[in-house]
């Protein structure tokens, strides 16, 4: 055999083994991608949770919340793990929600999905609000949707000046879930119930001054406040509370600004204490500010079922506890997947952008008692239980 035959045969070889090596990383990317999606390290005296699809917001799925749930309840029976620390990579999102577009094209491809993810999302919320271990949630950017109810559940969370918190839920046809009707009725005054109704955005210090989160960090100091909480020794508590309230008193960003609804909480507390949205809404007219016929316009555009589901949802929740919240929010994901809204309220905001989405039914008044009572039924033997 010739040189050149050698050399032909040497470079059809190594092409094969190119070939084959791309394919291995191919399967192994397949295969692991879904498990990278979130991080579940052992660090010093804590577990820590990276939620990691930045490019996605760090949006939840199935797979995450599968991990999540079931490294939470590992570290909480190991007697090594004194704290869990949840975060976010990439900088932009702690989590901007659960990945809802997945869920409603997999409900039109009859895909029957969203029974399990909203199953298991809310047994993952009732694990955090039930978690025996200190859990500090970072909840620096996007913190909206099912990054709230991996938070806000939790004894601490610490916000930065970058934090951005909303529930938008009414403006895709959905309502305020992952345990929304336990914390934000509880929220000061009727405040949780503009916030649900609305969608508004709160940001940066306005999220510790609602009672969202415990503590505010500066976000420069966010990485030296997580390396101080994994080097406690065995820490109690109180020395995890510590730590964050000695970065909470240091920090300087915004703390002479006031709240930015302080002005505006008396409208909020007269105009949303109603019991029916039609009155809120007759409230915000007979109002006539500024701030209130804003609220009016962007009441209007949001799901009118949606309303009226939300409004009920809170007005509930208020005496219930949090797994009672779940099992009734449970009931209502599962009337909104076969409902109409929530699938054209996806399409209209996550897959075409039109923002114009067409409701069914488009008005207040054709949102019957009997719809509502329906969302509220109980499922029997598929209700969440505890």
């Amino acid at each position: 055999m010739g040189q050149r035959e050698v050399w032909r045969l040497m470079s059809r070889f190594n092409a094969f083994k190119r070939t084959n090596t791309i394919l291995h990383h191919l399967r192994m990317s397949k295969h692991t991608d879904a498990a990278e999606d979130v991080l579940l390290e052992k660090k010093g005296c804590a577990g820590v949770i990276t939620l990691n699809r930045p490019k996605f917001l760090n949006a939840l799925t199935l797979n995450m919340i599968r991990q999540i749930y079931s490294q939470l309840k590992k570290w909480e029976q190991d007697p090594e793990t004194f704290l869990i620390i949840i975060k976010g990579a990439g900088g932009k999102a702690f989590c901007a929600g659960g990945d809802i577009r997945v869920i409603s094209e997999a409900e039109k491809a009859k895909q029957n999905i969203a029974p399990v993810f909203f199953r298991e999302e809310y047994m993952l919320n009732n694990a955090v609000g039930s978690c025996q271990k200190p859990y500090v949630a970072l909840i620096h950017g996007i913190t909206m949707g099912g990054g709230v109810g991996l938070s806000v559940h939790g004894q601490f969370r610490v916000a930065t000046e970058k934090c951005l918190f909303a529930m938008p839920e009414t403006a895709i046809g959905l309502f305020p879930d992952v345990g929304g009707g336990y914390f934000l009725p509880r929220l000061q005054g009727k405040l949780g119930y503009f916030l649900a109704l609305t969608g508004f955005r709160l940001k940066g210090r306005d999220v510790y001054r609602a009672g969202i989160a415990t503590h505010f960090v500066d976000s420069e100091k966010l990485a030296m406040l997580e390396e101080d909480l994994l080097a406690l020794k065995s820490p109690s508590k109180e020395n995890i509370a510590s730590v964050l309230e000695n970065y909470h008193t240091e920090s300087k960003i915004d703390r002479d600004k006031s709240f930015m609804l302080e002005e505006h909480m008396d409208k909020i507390n007269s105009c949303f204490s109603a019991n029916t949205v039609e009155e809120i809404i007759e409230n915000l007219k007979q109002d006539g500010s500024s701030f209130a016929l804003e609220q009016l316009k962007v009441i209007n555009k949001m799901s009118p079922t949606s309303l009226k589901i939300t409004l009920r949802q809170l007005m509930e929740g208020s005496s219930k506890t949090l797994q009672e919240v779940l099992t009734m929010e449970y009931r209502l994901s599962q009337a909104c997947m076969r409902g109409h809204d929530f699938h054209e309220g996806v399409r209209a905001v996550l897959i075409d952008k039109d923002q114009s989405p067409k409701w069914k039914p488009a008005d207040l008044k054709e949102v019957t008692d009997e719809d509502l009572n329906n969302h509220f039924k109980s499922l029997g033997s598929n209700d969440l239980k505890f």
